[in-house]
């Protein structure tokens, strides 16, 4: 241990998703001795949780888009890695094919995770509920209990900020065996023969449908068994996560524009036919034997899932790993409760990270965890650091939680998209002096932005 990190008081991470897995090796990697409480282990899960390793995923194994120049989440990749993010890092070394996406084999990812924080001196890792507000005594308290944050320290926080806790439901897609899957009707190709980061660009399994299948599809969403809720639940569905079900509620096409699209996709049998409408498979392990079920988050009963899914041509025989279901997400008043240190306005000892805050998705949850624990360490070293600028992914992320919505308007969770980023005016030639065309400068705007957060990204870094 060093010098600085012996006469440093530890700082205390609560929860070890992705959120608080970053923040923990973030705090680390800056020198400051880190406890990270958990409380997930041998015999305790949540209605999410399979497993009590750190950083598990518990809806689908993408971290989307990994495109840095034209796409908002490749953006926060790139951003991520260049802070040395350790989910990033354990992400690329556990990736699996998945087109233009960054997936990964899950029990590897989350097995890198793990075994790099148990490895680092300066992290304690603690296996206990933290059931009620932190000790007093602990002055430094990243609290990263993502969407299922315990009763107990969910009640704390609401009786200490006096606000109530909005909540919703994420619904889980289902995964299917590969073995089970009937290529002599599916078919591999990603969509308009992307190749992802690793160079496949067949990294999904396509199933065709006709329009009387997909109208037959249809009515079996709309009449199936639904889980029920209680009468005094509020349902507010976050729209980039909607179940299968509800989409289909809302209009008979919407599928075929959505998870379903058939557009980019053509398949080699009968070629000169299209698809009414596509169901795609996502390779879900490293080993190529689990495949999940694309945009397919539903609340269908258990009991019949499997019969409506079997319906899908080539998923006729499908022998089912995990059947979609649904969890509870709770998330921070953040824009009144939070300031642009993550920290709690009334109890600035406690600073928030993760999908609690009201981010959306994986690497949003880890981002703000990386920030988090950044500022935390910053904090105990006696140094001052802001906030990235606006202009990155990271900053704007920061932005969006802590004010960055319409005064009045009720504040909603939010992945990262270019629309939370000042925006630029679109070029009207490239770098080499050459026009571009009116339909490609929409494209340029883009990789613009992502420029400017990079740039800006590593500035904010090396003056830190």
């Amino acid at each position: 241990m060093t010098d600085i990190a012996s006469s440093t008081r530890p700082v205390h991470v609560i929860g070890g998703g992705l959120a608080g897995s970053e923040a923990a090796w973030q705090i680390a990697s800056a020198g400051v001795p880190v406890r990270l409480h958990e409380m997930r282990r041998d015999g305790v899960t949540t209605d999410a949780h399979q497993t009590d390793g750190l950083a598990e995923l518990v809806c689908s194994n993408s971290f989307r888009s990994d495109d840095w120049q034209f796409n908002a989440v490749g953006l926060l990749h790139a951003e991520m890695r260049t802070l040395d993010s350790v989910i990033m890092s354990a992400a690329d070394a556990n990736q699996v094919p998945a087109g233009g996406a960054l997936a990964v084999d899950r029990e590897g990812f989350s097995q890198a995770v793990t075994e790099r924080l148990e490895a680092h001196p300066l992290i304690t890792i603690v296996r206990e509920e933290i059931a009620g507000l932190p000790p007093e005594d602990w002055d430094n308290v990243v609290v990263a209990t993502g969407p299922l944050t315990s009763p107990a320290l969910a009640q704390a926080i609401l009786d200490a900020t006096g606000e109530e806790s909005l909540s919703f439901f994420d619904a889980i897609a289902p995964i299917v065996h590969a073995d089970s899957i009937d290529f002599d009707i599916a078919w591999r190709q990603s969509r308009y023969d992307k190749e992802g980061p690793g160079g496949d660009a067949a990294a999904y399994v396509n199933c065709p449908m006709d329009r009387n299948q997909y109208e037959a599809f249809i009515d079996a969403l709309l009449h199936g068994p639904k889980a029920e809720f209680k009468a005094w639940e509020h349902v507010p569905y976050f729209d980039g996560c909607l179940p299968i079900e509800v989409m289909a509620e809302r209009g008979r096409e919407t599928l075929r524009h959505g998870p379903m699209k058939p557009v980019g996709l053509t398949n080699p049998r009968n070629p000169t036919v299209k698809a009414h409408a596509i169901v795609q498979l996502r390779q879900d392990n490293a080993l190529g034997t689990l495949f999940n079920m694309v945009g397919f988050q539903t609340k269908l009963k258990h009991g019949a899932q499997a019969d409506v899914f079997r319906m899908i041509p080539g998923l006729q025989n499908a022998q089912f790993a995990r059947l979609g279901g649904l969890h509870r997400n709770t998330f921070l008043n953040s824009p009144r409760l939070l300031d642009r240190q993550l920290r709690l306005k009334s109890h600035p000892r406690l600073r928030f990270a993760g999908q609690v805050t009201g981010v959306e998705g994986y690497v949003e949850s880890a981002a703000t965890g990386l920030l988090a624990g950044r500022l935390a360490a910053a904090q105990a070293l006696g140094r001052s650091l802001e906030a990235p600028p606006s202009y990155t992914a990271i900053g704007a992320l920061v932005e969006h939680i802590t004010g960055g919505h319409l005064e009045g308007a009720k504040f909603q969770p939010m992945n990262i998209n270019y629309g939370l980023l000042p925006p630029l005016e679109a070029p009207k030639v490239d770098e080499n002096g050459q026009k571009i065309p009116m339909k490609e400068r929409g494209r340029a705007k883009k990789r613009l932005m992502s420029i400017r957060a990079l740039d800006g990204l590593k500035s904010w870094r090396d003056a830190g």
